[in-house]
């Protein structure tokens, strides 16, 4: 959709699943996007993609806080790309799973701050959004997560 809308777009999966890499290739053919660069990217895996990607604005992320085991690396890999740019923003959605779950211990740790946004705000907060039955009865929050220095 970003791409849809004029911005330059780099959508990324993972590097070890090479079968939604070809996916995601697809879904930029289908939809007349040959612009969109289509780069594998494993969280918290140092790779020539990560390091070639330029600074980057904002990072949109879809159905990445599902394993927590998986946070901190998410966490690694969006600081490493903070570097290039301390302004960039991760934007996501989380959907509350259990309250033994939490970001804000990893946030700390990589001087990171997140901003809930009311689902409301935006009217995402009715159901049968996109044909979708979420957010329904879970409980989804959308994130936008940055450097925590006000300085920067």
């Amino acid at each position: 959709m970003a791409a849809k809308c004029g911005a330059e777009v780099i959508l990324s999966d993972s590097s070890e699943l090479p079968h939604c890499l070809e996916i995601c290739q697809q879904s930029c053919q289908m939809n007349n996007l040959p612009q969109v660069h289509v780069v594998g990217l494993t969280w918290g895996h140092v790779s020539r993609d990560l390091l070639a990607l330029p600074p980057q604005d904002i990072i949109l992320a879809s159905d990445v806080f599902f394993e927590p085991e998986d946070f901190e690396d998410i966490l690694t890999t969006v600081y490493f790309l903070m570097q290039k740019n301390p302004k960039v923003q991760l934007w996501s959605t989380y959907q509350v799973r259990s309250a033994d779950w939490s970001l804000e211990a990893l946030l700390y740790k990589w001087d990171m701050k997140c901003v809930h946004i009311p689902l409301e705000s935006f009217g995402a907060d009715k159901g049968d959004i996109a044909e979708s039955a979420l957010p329904g009865r879970h409980t989804v929050e959308m994130l936008v997560i940055s450097f925590a220095k006000d300085s920067l």
